[in-house]
């Protein structure tokens, strides 16, 4: 059977796209060299993916994670990695014999009314299901990530420091609550029963401690606790004013995670002139062209020494920010008139040149991290749907 399954693999290739030919053959080589493939069942491959960057750091507004679910149980022997989820893609990855395509951009963003052949997102879904293949998209979070795509982006601006523009915050609180009330309380015969009723608010931890005020020996009283409980405690707090005194209500912030965010602020070790940054980039992206926008006053000359980047679509992260450059995929006309009369450069490349090339590395991250249990294959037919003519 193993054969048989063989032959028909060679058959098809000759049937193929030449843009497929040599991925099927390698794909062949693997099914001969490894009969017995290792693999990973959907939801302990979906939990992975996760840790390796966590949906919590993706944006509100975006649509991430396992999109489509084939009927369990799954079992994935080869992740099939894509930036966009074409028809054409689509079809490359059910020749590829591909169990589940991570595709970096999510193929479903708005609400499906239905599932029909009618539209080229619909059929997506019923390839998928047709073919057992299920579809997760990590896109946001993987912009966020300490390794994801800006991280990558900003390798090719030669060696620099890189800070996100907009760092990503803790899932969670490092309390139990979202804010913090504090007073000072005197030892009285009644200090105990007002403990007593404090403590007994849901959602609120109290920690005490020694306080000095005016001389005087005081009981400093620090109570966490939820926004819901928030509004308990202070009401009780006004029934028994004549208690207590030097009364703070605090609202706490989730802690900011380290090299993580949207976007990134690079201070170059050396400057370099606009003209130089340009061939860097475009050798980086593998792109022959770019799209610029001198700043007012600026040359090709001009120095550049702090670049503010931003993968994809990068007008509401770069709005604002202080920097020589801009870099990023797309910006609206009139941000890209706002940042040059600023004087500040803009190189745009199109949306996905500045995410795609990222793929590359993710498949040996990838493979690291799911401690190769399944094969990783990379599209050979996904492109920016833009070219140069």
């Amino acid at each position: 059977m193993f054969l048989l399954s063989c032959v028909r693999l060679l058959s098809l290739k000759f049937q193929a796209p030449q843009s497929l030919v040599s991925r099927r053959f390698q794909a062949l080589q693997f099914l001969v060299s490894c009969p017995l493939r290792p693999f990973m069942d959907l939801k302990t491959l979906v939990s992975s993916l996760n840790d390796f960057a966590p949906l919590s750091l993706a944006e509100n507004w975006d649509n991430v994670g396992l999109l489509v679910e084939p009927s369990p149980p799954h079992i994935v022997k080869t992740l099939f990695l894509t930036n966009d989820l074409t028809e054409e893609v689509m079809e490359e990855a059910i020749q590829m014999k591909a169990d589940l395509i991570l595709s970096y951009h999510p193929p479903i963003f708005r609400p499906l009314k239905h599932i029909t052949w009618k539209t080229w997102k619909e059929r997506l879904v019923i390839r998928a299901l047709e073919k057992r293949i299920g579809i997760y998209s990590p896109h946001t979070a993987y912009d966020a990530s300490p390794q994801g795509v800006n991280n990558w982006l900003a390798k090719g601006l030669g060696c620099c420091t890189s800070l996100p523009i907009h760092p990503s915050k803790s899932p969670s609180y490092p309390t139990i609550g979202t804010h913090r009330v504090e007073f000072n309380i005197n030892d009285t015969p009644s200090m105990d029963k007002f403990m007593s009723a404090v403590r007994e608010i849901p959602e609120v931890s109290i920690t005490t401690f020694f306080a000095r005020n005016n001389g005087e020996e005081q009981t400093r009283v620090s109570l966490n606790c939820t926004q819901k409980a928030l509004l308990r405690v202070v009401a009780f707090l006004s029934e028994n004013s004549h208690l207590y005194q030097k009364t703070e209500i605090l609202s706490l912030e989730k802690p900011l995670l380290l090299n993580t965010g949207m976007g990134r602020l690079c201070t170059l070790a050396e400057s370099v002139s606009l003209a130089t940054m340009i061939e860097r980039v475009k050798g980086h992206l593998k792109l022959s062209h770019v799209r610029l926008a001198l700043g007012v006053g600026r040359t090709l000359e001009s120095q550049i020494k702090v670049v503010a980047l931003c993968a994809g679509s990068g007008s509401s992260v770069l709005q604002g920010v202080e920097a020589d450059l801009y870099l990023t995929g797309e910006m609206s006309h009139h941000d890209v008139l706002d940042a040059a009369a600023q004087g500040i450069n803009v190189i745009l490349c199109e949306h996905s040149n500045t995410e795609r090339g990222f793929l590359s590395e993710l498949q040996n991250t990838l493979a690291a991290h799911l401690e190769n249990k399944v094969h990783i294959l990379l599209s050979e037919t996904d492109r920016d749907p833009l070219q140069v003519v």
